[in-house]
């Protein structure tokens, strides 16, 4: 049976008794938490676990994330740290490059419109541009993550990349991935807003016909 935790309310998971658990839990098989285990534990990837673990203790309820994501490079000592973000929020990705700055830290930054190849040459008709009959660059995440590849990053901060082309994003990054902003033009960047009002007002935007 395929896992579905979100459908969960034993929580055997946070608690010693695995009595409880249902039988759609993960937890039957031993072998996938062995092997996260020896991950998490192999020396490529301790400290970072660690760190990022700590982090979460030392900050709770106190410190938003941009505080914490600062946190997470100073104590591992990263120099090299990217950051790819939406035009959209190109106001936005300029405040977060100063509040790093002034503390300390330079991002090695990459717009998403990088490279200024329009949408017709991957094939989207004019019809299907945001502008038909305008010249309208594509987002181009493969280029963001070979562009900061090449940078010999250490961690990327990810600001605001469309669905689907975060993912791009985040399959060529040599480096491990941290996202600060999830972009949501209908609510202000708050995409929990449409969960919380899942059975009111947002009702008629979320559910397929």
């Amino acid at each position: 049976m395929d896992p579905k935790c979100s459908y969960c309310s034993a929580w055997a998971c946070v608690s010693d008794d695995k009595s409880k658990m249902p039988g759609f839990c993960p937890m039957e098989d031993e072998a996938i938490y062995k092997k996260a285990y020896e991950i998490t534990a192999s020396d490529k990837y301790r400290e970072f676990y660690k760190n990022s673990s700590e982090i979460e203790k030392d900050g709770y309820r106190m410190w938003p994330r941009v505080k914490e994501t600062m946190e997470l490079i100073r104590r591992m000592n990263y120099e090299r740290v990217g950051f790819c973000f939406c035009k959209g929020l190109s106001k936005e990705a300029r405040i977060l490059t100063d509040i790093f700055k002034r503390n300390g830290i330079d991002l090695i930054t990459a717009m998403c419109k990088t490279g200024g190849v329009d949408k017709s040459k991957i094939g989207i008709p004019d019809s299907e541009k945001i502008k038909p009959g305008h010249f309208e660059p594509m987002c181009n995440p493969v280029a963001q993550a070979l562009i900061l590849n090449k940078a010999n990053t250490q961690l990327n901060i990810v600001m605001g990349l469309c669905v689907g082309h975060d993912a791009l994003f985040y399959k060529f990054s040599d480096a491990l991935c941290t996202t600060i902003v999830v972009k949501d033009r209908v609510t202000g960047n708050n995409p929990c807003v449409v969960l919380y009002g899942a059975d009111g007002y947002f009702n008629n935007r979320i559910d397929l016909d």
